[in-house]
């Protein structure tokens, strides 16, 4: 228990000691953490892609690869492409997190909460292929009338699409015959004749379309019109492929051909932290040199709110100094808010100088005050030196006592208030010493009039 009239432990000097070690330690500590050398070792994720066969699992195992190069690790992790890729990231934020971006196409049905975010669209969209064994002679959608078409896999992006074109109400008269199939077991069955047509939604140089075309000697259909189409389904537009395009000795195909057109979604879910996400953005940027520059110059239309931190990558052209030398700190509050923060102390502590100047500034204008009182009492001239070697004066004896002892009580209140004031918390360290001085000056000069009271015969 602290003696009595001492002040509390948080009013100490050791108080304050001990907070600024702390705080050197602080600093201290996070400039020890502070990582010169660029990795992506916070770049620890989850991916959901596609069916290994595919293009999205290509790429994100090319990806993969690429983060590896830099101590980072993306698990690539199949699936029905993606419209299971979004019901598995709803599913991971509502659970586990065990999973954290996926790539998925443009114009899905977004739920509302959970609320996933964009880290942006990769600058190649994919194509819509309709491939079959004679698909060259198929000019006008008329000619596709009661046809065995494969639509991939269920809750796959493809599936999706090709249910939205064959079956809206202008292709209903056709009567097609639609079925899932994985994208293996379609080749196979289109390349057997069991399938009219089948629909692949990938990349244009995709390995399965190359294969298809060149080995299995699938052909591309391009329906005239095809922009039409494209205006009835969201977010498709018109593409070309050039004749020649998969074999230029053979010219295949013999002819330019329309295909519709559909972008791909980085989309996460919240459960990576801003550093992986920013591993995950510098990935993407690696992989496709115009990442960066294409998303900055391309307006965000798909229905999510772009990510935090790929506003700042796109602002930054990369990743900002936080975000490549301390990934950990950013991770705890985004650098915008540290600079927030930062300002906020500062503003802080220019308000308590102030604050501690000002009362310093009153406790110097009162102890004047006083000194002002013992001239009004003693005379104009009399200083604190002269009254120590005063002697006692015979005249006015009652009224010099009384305002000598009104001094010393207003001298008294004001030393209490001095040493209380020094023993804020608020007082930055060594601000205390000023007012030690102030008390200084008020002790001398109560000594001084006590002695005189002595003389007196009034103590």
């Amino acid at each position: 228990m602290a003696a009595e009239g001492s002040p509390p432990f948080y009013r100490s000097t050791a108080f304050k000691v001990g907070v600024a070690a702390l705080i050197l330690a602080g600093i201290g500590t996070l400039v020890s953490r502070i990582d010169t050398s660029k990795n992506l070792k916070k770049l620890q994720a989850r991916m959901l892609s596609g069916a290994p066969e595919g293009n999205y699992y290509a790429l994100v195992t090319r990806m993969a690869a690429l983060a590896e190069k830099q101590q980072g690790k993306i698990e690539n992790v199949s699936s029905a492409g993606s419209v299971d890729n979004l019901k598995r990231l709803v599913a991971a934020r509502e659970g586990a997190c065990d999973a954290h971006f996926g790539l998925i196409q443009e114009g899905q049905d977004w739920p509302e909460k959970p609320k996933l975010e964009t880290l942006g669209r990769l600058p190649r969209a994919e194509s819509v292929f309709f491939l079959g064994k004679d698909a060259n002679q198929l000019k006008e959608l008329a000619s596709i009338a009661k046809m065995r078409i494969g639509i991939g896999p269920p809750a796959s992006g493809t599936e999706k699409i090709a249910r939205q074109i064959f079956e809206s109400r202008d292709l209903a008269p056709l009567a097609l015959v639609l079925s899932n199939h994985t994208l293996a077991e379609q080749l196979d069955l289109l390349s057997k004749g069991q399938l009219d047509l089948g629909v692949f939604v990938m990349d244009r140089d995709g390995p399965l379309i190359d294969r298809a075309i060149r080995e299995h000697g699938l052909q591309i259909a391009g329906f005239a019109h095809a922009e039409v189409l494209a205006g009835k389904v969201p977010h498709l537009s018109l593409g070309r492929i050039e004749a020649g395009h998969y074999d230029p000795v053979k010219v295949l195909p013999p002819e330019d051909k329309p295909v519709l057109q559909i972008s791909t979604l980085v989309v996460g879910n919240g459960c990576a932290s801003r550093s992986a996400t920013v591993g995950m953005l510098s990935v993407l940027d690696a992989t496709f040199p115009d990442f960066l520059r294409f998303n900055k110059a391309t307006a965000n239309t798909s229905g999510l709110e772009l990510a935090g931190a790929a506003k700042s990558f796109y602002e930054n052209e990369g990743p900002d100094p936080f975000d490549e030398y301390a990934p950990w700190l950013v991770d705890i509050m985004p650098p915008g808010k540290w600079v927030y923060l930062v300002t906020a102390l500062s503003i802080l502590f220019n308000i308590m100088g102030f604050g501690n100047r000002f009362q310093l500034w009153r406790i110097d204008a009162s102890r004047v005050k006083t000194d002002a009182q013992l001239m009004a009492v003693f005379g104009q001239s009399v200083t604190i030196g002269d009254i120590a070697r005063m002697e006692p004066p015979k005249e006015r004896r009652a009224e010099i006592v009384q305002g000598v002892r009104d001094v010393m009580k207003e001298l008294e209140v004001l030393a209490a208030k001095s040493r209380k004031q020094s023993l804020s918390i608020l007082v930055p360290m060594g601000g205390e010493l000023a007012y030690r001085y102030q008390e200084s000056l008020m002790f001398e000069s109560m000594t001084v009039l006590r002695a005189f009271l002595e003389r007196c015969g009034a103590a």
